[in-house]
């Protein structure tokens, strides 16, 4: 059997329509039900309506956990079953609800709430993001050190990496780092930044009274890309991934070194499969992983 590694994506994968008619499904319509009554609106009209009002935080992160559920749902009706699981900064809270460490229900009322501290505190410290491709990591890390109040965020792939911090840290970094493209992300929150740290603070207060439970397969998280089933583990690291770095590019290592040979990105887009993709593993040269997208709604 070819071990296989679900991966579901996060905030930035969000497209318009991309709940199409799940919503009356018989399989996921319960799904969306559940969802609307939770968060008082509508997923499926949210996504349906315009792309700026579904890029606002507070409504992304809901939409983006129902729907990936949901896609989920479709594909383990056809039979799949994953060997692993992990996502991309809040894909991870999908990944935790696939793998059994906590019901739907619960996954949403923790992606709301993470949703409502984000946006909060970004609108009493507000920051800047970029996507940086084509650098070199040593200056990278140098300038990072000597420039206050930024940090990588997302360390993607070997290639790519997203910074965050102050308007002012990121611009300097931007004047002083040589790369082929500085990407300034729509934004306007340093996300897995220090600036976010009093709502993880505020986050970690929530979580310590959610029961979680033993996860059915082993899950990577963000902060912490090792394999585990241990809830407690799976806790504390989730407590520390709201200003904490998405370690992205080390979970696709830790892959490889689980011997999982197939990937599947379960939701909208294909980000992951193109960062996988991009991701060197040491001592294995050439195609590593073989690579999926599932997502039952078509674009």
């Amino acid at each position: 059997m070819t071990k296989t590694a679900w991966v579901f994506p996060g905030q930035g994968s969000q497209k318009q329509g991309m709940a199409g008619d799940m919503a009356s499904q018989p399989l996921t319509q319960p799904l969306f039900e559940e969802a609307d009554a939770l968060l008082g609106w509508s997923v499926s009209e949210r996504c349906a309506g315009p792309q700026d009002e579904l890029d606002k935080t507070l409504y992304t992160q809901p939409c983006l956990y129902v729907v990936s559920a949901a896609a989920t749902l479709y594909y383990l009706a056809l039979g799949h079953v994953p060997d692993v699981v992990c996502g991309h900064s809040l894909g991870e809270y999908t990944a935790l609800w696939s793998a059994g460490v906590f019901d739907f229900a619960t996954g949403l009322k923790l992606v709301q709430k993470r949703a409502w501290l984000m946006d909060e505190q970004t609108q009493q410290a507000p920051g800047s993001m970029a996507a940086v491709l084509g650098f070199d990591r040593t200056e990278l890390h140098r300038l990072i050190q000597e420039i206050e109040g930024v940090v990588v965020a997302n360390d993607n792939s070997s290639g790519q990496v997203v910074i965050s911090g102050t308007k002012e840290a990121v611009s300097a970094m931007k004047s002083q780092l040589k790369a082929k493209r500085f990407i300034p992300l729509a934004v306007s929150g340093a996300f897995h930044s220090p600036l976010m740290t009093p709502a993880a603070q505020a986050f970690r207060e929530i979580l310590e009274i959610i029961p979680f439970q033993t996860a059915h397969v082993p899950v990577l998280s963000n902060t912490e890309p090792i394999a585990t089933e241990d809830p407690t583990v799976l806790k504390e690291r989730l407590a520390r991934q709201i200003d904490g770095p998405v370690r992205w590019r080390e979970t696709v290592i830790e892959l490889a070194a689980l011997s999982v040979e197939r990937t599947v990105e379960i939701g909208p887009g294909s980000v992951l499969t193109g960062l996988i993709k991009k991701t060197d593993i040491p001592e294995r040269p050439g195609p590593v992983f073989q690579t999926e997208t599932f997502f039952p709604v078509p674009f």
